[in-house]
């Protein structure tokens, strides 16, 4: 029999260690109420009788508390548990004090290792690193599952949200900007109306990111091809003007040279106000708000000439801070690749080409191809995510191929349960919470006080399950295993377990389930799975 430790150590069976838990509670009661050693041995066989070919440490500790009582030895069952509930106590015991007053008197150097990005000196980084570290010990004690808590301190999965567990926040969204700049919205209690050009459009923007970014704790979408509208808004204002002050001194052509610089001009400003913006505004994480740039180009699109300028203009302004160290950052930018931007003889393919020069030049550019980006991008946010560690279940599989599969099907379970606690976090949330994400357009456009419930179903939102050490994985099984994985892509055969793993949940729930992995850059894995992108050149 092997013996499963707290830790996920797998050990083998020692009886040993049985006689000698009860001995040590024996030493704390007198008289009848001490078991002797033939009470002692029966214990044992009848845990050994059982026949189980694996027991967690806490069942057989159950058992030995059971046939204590069951042999009349109440007192000695109660020293028992009373030892057992002490050290659970030690276990669980609260460090966050210490935590905090390592990190005011900058002491914690966990803390200044792991976040190089963001200095603890600050009294502002402090503030956020508080109450990261209240919500982590919240969550851990008293809000998820002891198991769910147990598994995660033993890596086998990773809850990802425990920084931010304790409020009705959710993880990422695609924002519809779309929607926000069209519509009008509403920014700290001001209506915002529809911008009347390029530059009124920017700096609406950067403040919508701001203040999404300090209501949620992921990443933050857009599709830039929504501000293709508002710099034809601003050329025909520029027109208009020109041409009431100068129809008939000036020749068209003149005219239109004189458009084009101040369109350019325009250009140039709006583009800059948003890298501004985007590096000088913290959300109250105290760091720029996570953001990433869509660039999607759809021939059929009315905007399309003004999309290209836009796009055009942020690929120069990314290679111009790539050959400068002093220049400012700019936002993740991920590129579509569809039909007209994957070949040579695409209409768009100067772009492209532009952009594999960003990318040559250590600018952080993702790719993806038009069909994954429908397959993968669901609902307008995401709930939450919580991963499981595959490396972690194949070591404690030790080699058992049978065990693996049914290691990692109970931690699976697990990984769906803490990624139901996230759920059910959100349910009853009303839009009054933050109203320029639900009531105002980032997300939706519900009433005041309205719950946000069926949002949170369908394809709606959708909650994540991520994996990592894949490759990792599938050396440890192929190197420890005697088996026909030997012959199969063991990678592959994981990934589509955890698919229809989840495909299983969707249907159980109503609740959109997607697959990430943690190790990569998902667009970057998913934008060369036998996709069109076949020929982008090399610089």
């Amino acid at each position: 029999m092997k013996i499963i430790k707290r830790d996920g150590r797998i050990v083998d069976y020692d009886r040993q260690k049985i006689s000698t838990a009860i001995e040590k509670a024996n030493s704390e009661v007198k008289g009848a109420e001490k078991a002797n050693k033939n009470d002692i041995k029966n214990i044992i066989l009848y845990i050994e009788d059982l026949e189980k070919k694996r027991m967690l440490v806490e069942d057989i500790q159950d058992i030995i508390e059971q046939q204590l009582m069951k042999i009349g030895k109440y007192e000695l069952a109660k020293r028992y548990i009373v030892y057992r509930y002490t050290r659970a106590l030690v276990r669980k015991s609260n460090t966050t004090d210490q935590t905090i007053l390592g990190l005011i008197r900058n002491g914690n150097k966990d803390l200044n290792e792991k976040n190089s990005t963001q200095s603890t000196m600050l009294a502002s980084s402090q503030r956020d690193y508080i109450a990261s570290e209240v919500s982590r010990d919240l969550t851990k004690r008293m809000l998820l599952p002891e198991k769910i808590v147990q598994a995660d301190e033993e890596e086998f999965l990773h809850f990802n949200d425990a920084d931010y567990f304790i409020q009705p926040i959710f993880n990422n969204c695609f924002i519809n900007i779309s929607d926000m700049l069209d519509n009008g919205t509403v920014i700290n209690n001001q209506i915002i109306e529809t911008p009347k050009n390029f530059k009124e459009a920017c700096l609406i923007l950067t403040q919508i990111l701001a203040i999404v970014g300090s209501n949620q704790y992921g990443e933050k979408y857009i599709d830039f091809s929504s501000l293709g509208k508002y710099l034809r808004r601003s050329y025909d204002n520029y027109k208009s003007e020109i041409k009431s002050k100068y129809n008939g001194k000036m020749s068209n052509d003149l005219i239109e040279d004189l458009l084009k610089i101040r369109i350019t001009e325009e250009l140039k400003f709006g583009i800059k106000t948003i890298q501004y913006q985007y590096n000088s505004f913290f959300s109250t994480n105290i760091q720029s708000p996570s953001v990433r740039f869509f660039f999607n180009l759809n021939a059929e699109d009315e905007y399309i000439k003004e999309n290209t300028m836009i796009i055009e203009e942020i690929f120069n302004e990314t290679l111009v801070n790539c050959n400068n160290e002093s220049q400012q950052e700019f936002p993740s930018l991920i590129f579509i690749i569809n039909e007209h931007t994957s070949s040579n003889e695409g209409d768009f393919d100067y772009l492209t080409n532009l952009a594999q020069k960003c990318s040559h030049n250590g600018s952080s550019i993702s790719y993806i191809s038009a069909k994954k980006m429908k397959e993968n991008f669901i609902g307008r946010f995401n709930q939450g995510m919580c991963s499981i560690n595959l490396p972690r279940i194949a070591i404690a599989a030790n080699g058992e191929e049978d065990l693996f599969w049914s290691i990692l099907d109970e931690k699976l379970e697990l990984c769906k349960e803490a990624l139901m606690c996230i759920h059910y976090a959100l349910v009853g949330t009303t839009s009054d919470i933050c109203p320029l994400i639900w009531q105002f357009g980032a997300v939706s456009r519900l009433n005041t006080n309205e719950k946000i419930d069926d949002l949170l179903y369908g394809n709606n939102s959708t909650l994540t399950l991520g994996y990592t050490g894949i490759d990792e994985l599938e050396k440890i099984m192929k190197s420890n295993l005697e088996t026909n994985l030997q012959d199969n892509n063991f990678s592959l055969i994981i990934i589509k377990h955890l698919k229809k793993t989840i495909d299983k949940w969707k249907k159980e729930t109503n609740i959109g389930f997607n697959l990430y992995n943690t190790s990569n850059d998902p667009f970057e894995k998913l934008s060369f799975e036998n996709e069109i992108i076949k020929k982008i050149p090399v610089f």
